[in-house]
């Protein structure tokens, strides 16, 4: 096994492509290794991130007309983005997906999903034995139980494959915060989405737009 380490190895955004996989009702209604409102929020806050580095999100669901639409917290972030509906369980074993993240050029695969240890681990267990850097986002995926997930988050480890939560790959994708060009949408995103940092964020830019009191005259 080779060890993921060294700086070629953060993840960069010219070089990911990022595909959730099945955030749809049905898989929903039996979460319960997180909090359902958590997972959609981390969910959603990836779209975002990914959205605000140009980096390509790859969106598919598995027999929609069933399991239902992937939630509109994503499909909203893209909107008049193509869904791919799938009948594979294994979404690495269909054609139309693997092409899709293939036509982007990028090899650094990042991905998300209901539920970890099938239509996550599945995949992501492949692709790695494929040659692809592939990372999970553990916090915008989750499973029917919690050893369930964190059964498939060692499988997964065991295979090569690399874990973060949604806040890692953005900071990671960030880097430097002297690179400024994208730091306004990311910000945006963390206000929305990532809880308390979001809200320490508003209150330091009050303090800091707050004027100095003069001193009283006695």
């Amino acid at each position: 096994m080779t060890f993921r380490n060294g700086l070629s190895s953060l993840l960069r955004p010219e070089d990911s492509v990022v595909v959730l996989i099945d955030h749809q009702p049905y898989q929903l209604a039996n979460l319960n290794s997180h909090d359902p409102q958590m997972v959609i929020n981390n969910t959603a806050a990836l779209a975002k991130a990914a959205k605000a580095f140009d980096v390509p999100v790859i969106l598919t669901s598995v027999i929609a007309a069933q399991g239902g639409k992937i939630f509109p917290q994503v499909t909203d972030v893209f909107p008049g983005q193509e869904v791919i509906d799938r009948t594979f369980i294994n979404t690495w074993e269909d054609q139309v997906v693997v092409d899709a993240v293939k036509a982007t050029g990028r090899k650094q695969l990042i991905i998300a999903g209901l539920w970890t240890e099938i239509c996550v681990a599945m995949p992501a267990i492949q692709a790695a034995g494929e040659g692809w850097d592939t990372t999970v986002v553990t916090d915008a995926s989750g499973g029917v139980s919690v050893e369930a997930h964190q059964v498939a988050v060692q499988r997964m480890i065991a295979a090569g494959v690399n874990m973060m939560t949604w806040l890692a790959v953005s900071a990671e994708w960030q880097r430097d915060w002297a690179r400024t060009e994208k730091l306004p949408a990311l910000i945006e995103v963390m206000k929305a989405h990532a809880g308390a940092s979001g809200i320490a964020y508003l209150w330091e830019t009050q303090l800091l737009n707050t004027p100095v009191p003069s001193h009283a005259t006695r």
